[in-house]
């Protein structure tokens, strides 16, 4: 009977079940930052606390030094915050931040102050792999009324892969992110530079209708752009070393893997193969493939230096080095299509279109686009690598031949083909079944060792020699 009057009650009046169970915390709709020691993370003597222009303030002390607000972990929502900028030329703030490797960053360059037309005023850039990418993403910069000496208040939106910043005017965006270009999604906030900082104030999940979805490409219905390449492993390059040389072309056995272009056509290497701790290149190919010969401009931007080779011939050099002032390309050091222009006049069939691409100072990448589609067929249709046989003993001994004097030794060293005539031992390459060359000297050994026969090609004669 108990039973039944309890549950009447609960008809009646409607007491929940859940009722005495402990309700969940409603989300936090702002979090204000305090400005005492207890809520910042920073190196020793990096910060000082103290009012400032009748505001309490955190005082950056240093440049290379982050300052973290502590237990706040940004995803998506609204970041705002005053700062007047100190004596250095860079003051920023990095959100969703994994690491020092890994964040988004947007920054001031308080060094053009002043200036309402400076392009480069603002930027936004992602930290990839410790890599600031500001010169692959020429796009994501403009001008900014910035004062110095004075508060500057700063607003961000961030929502999934879009973000909006306002500076010193919260009706006008100064910049608009279509998609945020770094390989995290949550993480800390930390500020650097000389400055001082006031009222920062956080609203998670507050992204004002800001879309999450990644805006348009303007280039993705362009079929100009070469967008799909094959690339090596990076490999050394010491200073003061080109690719001109035949003898630095990939092997026939190197080893090659797919690559795709990015958003605006970009071929980010950086996200690839990270930072470059000295200066290295790698090899880029694509084949362009036409039914009757086509004269083709191509557009090429580039980050940091080019040797480009069609069908083995080098038909265009070039360098984008930002720290050399003579060096730097329009715009400003940046990799952009304004970078360079060559011309390419294509063959009937198959060509192979190889570029070298050197790095060795922040991003490191390309982008190429034909003026005209019209006509060439752009893939990565190659054979696969050619891979030496491990038994080279078929190929040993002692040749000679009545158009030489001198007798031909065949020997291995280190898995090598090793050849001597006249002169110091040579590495041969294997390229082909039964076929080594030396590349410096333009020589071809064919070999057929069921006929102990060995044939010379080089400069245009061909010699024929047999295996004592």
């Amino acid at each position: 009977m108990k039973k039944l009057i309890f549950a009447l009650l609960m008809i009646v009046f409607g007491f929940p079940l859940s009722a005495q169970k402990t309700k969940s915390k409603a989300p936090v709709s702002e979090i204000k930052i305090q400005m005492t020691a207890d809520r910042w993370e920073s190196p020793a003597n990096a910060t000082e606390f103290l009012t400032h222009k009748g505001m309490p303030a955190i005082k950056i002390l240093t440049n290379g030094d982050k300052v973290i607000p502590k237990d706040i972990n940004f995803s998506d929502g609204t970041i705002e915050y005053d700062i007047e900028p100190g004596e250095n030329r860079f003051n920023g703030i990095n959100f969703r931040m994994a690491d020092a490797n890994e964040s988004e960053f947007f920054y001031l360059r308080t060094g053009l102050a002043g200036n309402p037309v400076a392009q480069d005023a603002i930027q936004y850039a992602p930290i990839v792999k410790t890599v600031n990418l500001w010169d692959l993403l020429d796009h994501f910069q403009g001008p900014a009324s910035i004062r110095n000496g004075e508060w500057n208040h700063i607003k961000l939106v961030i929502s999934g892969k879009q973000m909006l910043v306002f500076v010193n005017d919260l009706a006008r965006p100064a910049l608009e992110i279509p998609r945020l270009e770094g390989n995290t999604m949550s993480g800390k906030i930390a500020f650097g530079g000389q400055s001082i900082i006031a009222n920062v104030v956080i609203r998670p999940n507050v992204t004002e209708g800001l879309s999450p979805a990644e805006g348009f490409d303007p280039t993705y219905h362009d079929a100009r752009y070469i967008r799909s390449w094959q690339i090596t492993e990076p490999q050394p390059l010491p200073k003061g070393s080109e690719l001109y040389g035949s003898n630095l072309f990939p092997s026939p056995s190197v080893t090659w893997q797919n690559i795709n272009a990015e958003r605006r056509g970009l071929i980010n290497l950086t996200r690839l193969f990270g930072r470059s701790e000295s200066r290295r290149f790698v090899w880029m190919r694509a084949k362009l493939t036409t039914t009757a010969e086509q004269k083709r401009k191509i557009a090429l931007g580039f980050s940091d230096e080019v040797w480009v080779f069609l069908n083995g011939q080098l038909v265009f050099v070039d360098k984008n080095l930002y720290i050399s002032p003579g060096m730097r390309k329009t715009p400003d050091g940046r990799i952009s299509l304004e970078n360079a222009t060559f011309n390419l006049t294509l063959p009937p069939g198959e060509n192979e279109l190889l570029i070298g691409v050197a790095n060795d100072f922040f991003g490191w990448g390309i982008i190429a686009r034909l003026d005209d589609h019209e006509g060439v067929v752009v893939s990565t249709d190659f054979p696969p690598p050619v891979v030496q046989p491990k038994d080279l003993s078929p190929y040993l001994g002692v040749y000679t031949s009545p158009q030489m004097p001198e007798k031909i030794t065949v020997t291995t060293k280190d898995d090598k083909l090793i050849v001597k005539a006249v002169g110091e031992p040579v590495a041969l390459e294997y390229f082909d079944k039964d076929k080594f060359r030396y590349v410096e000297q333009g020589a071809v050994l064919e070999f057929y060792p069921s006929e102990k026969k060995m044939i010379l090609k080089q400069g245009g004669q061909v010699l024929t020699f047999t295996k004592e």
